[in-house]
C-alpha cells in the first residue's frame, strides 16, 4: 500500500521537473500505468486539468481525470479500482474532504489503497491523507485541519519552506496539542508503504523533510535524510 505525499512540486508547481511524478509512476504495478487526476480541491479547475494532460501525455501512461462535480453515472468504485495511480491536486483541503465524504469517495480510496493502487498528491493532495495538519482552507490565515482521512497517522505540513508562516504555525499547533508529524518542503515528497515512512525523495537538493514532535514540552524539529532524484 503506497501513499506519496508531496509538500509541493509535481506538474502543478514544477512543470519543467518531472522527477516526483516519474517516481510515483514507478511504483505502479503496470509499466504503462493508468493515472487518474482528481482536481476536487480546486473545484475541477480547467487550468489544472489541462496542465495534467499536458504533462502526462508525454509519459508512457494512460491519463484520465475524475470529476465529482459533473457525474456521468458510471460507478465511482468501478472507475477508481481500474486505475493504477490516483493523483490528487492542490486547493482547498476542507472542501475536498467534505465533497469526497458526501460521495463516499473516501471509502473507495481506502479500498483502492488496500488493492495496491498508488495514492499520491500535492499540497491539499498531500495533507488529506493524514489525521490533521496545517491548512489555509479557512482563509488566508493558517489554521489547523482536524478531520483528515487518517490513512496516515499524525499531522502534516506541506509547503514548509514555500510560505514563511508555515514553519512557525506548525510549531505553535504542535505546542498547543496537535499530534506530531511530518513537514515537507516544496519539491520534497514522503513515500509511505503500508502506513510506515519508507523513503523521502526530492526533486532538487534544497528540498527537505522534517519530523516535528513535542518532546518534554518543547517542539523539536528533526531533519530527515532525503534522496535527490535524477
Amino acid at each position: 500500500m503506497h501513499i506519496v505525499a508531496m509538500g509541493g512540486g509535481g506538474f502543478l508547481m514544477e512543470p519543467g521537473n518531472p522527477r516526483l511524478d516519474d517516481y510515483v509512476m514507478s511504483l505502479a504495478s503496470n509499466r504503462s500505468p493508468r493515472v487518474c487526476f482528481v482536481p476536487t480541491a480546486a473545484g475541477d479547475s480547467e487550468n489544472f486539468i489541462v496542465r495534467f494532460f499536458t504533462a502526462f501525455a508525454k509519459k508512457d501512461c494512460k491519463p484520465s481525470y475524475l470529476s465529482l462535480f459533473k457525474r456521468d453515472g458510471e460507478s465511482l468504485r468501478d472507475f477508481v479500482l481500474r486505475q493504477d495511480v490516483i493523483y490528487v491536486g492542490g486547493g482547498n483541503t476542507l472542501n475536498l474532504l467534505a465533497i469526497w465524504r458526501a460521495h463516499g469517495f473516501d471509502q473507495i480510496l481506502r479500498e483502492a489503497m488496500a488493492d495496491g493502487i498508488v495514492l499520491c498528491g500535492v499540497s491539499a493532495g498531500s495533507l488529506c491523507w493524514f489525521e490533521c495538519g496545517v491548512t489555509d482552507s479557512f482563509g488566508p490565515e493558517l489554521k489547523p485541519l482536524t478531520n483528515g482521512l487518517g490513512f496516515l497517522p499524525g499531522s502534516h505540513c506541506p509547503h514548509y519552506d514555500g510560505e514563511p508562516d508555515r514553519r512557525p504555525t506548525y510549531h505553535k499547533m504542535i505546542a498547543a496539542g496537535m499530534p506530531g508529524g511530518y513537514a515537507a518542503d516544496d519539491g520534497c515528497a514522503l513515500h509511505f508503504e503500508n502506513g510506515k515512512l519508507k523513503d523521502i525523495i526530492s526533486s532538487r537538493k534544497a528540498a527537505k523533510a522534517y519530523r516535528v514532535n513535542l518532546v518534554e514540552g518543547q517542539v523539536r524539529e528533526q531533519p530527515l535524510l532525503s534522496k535527490v532524484l535524477g
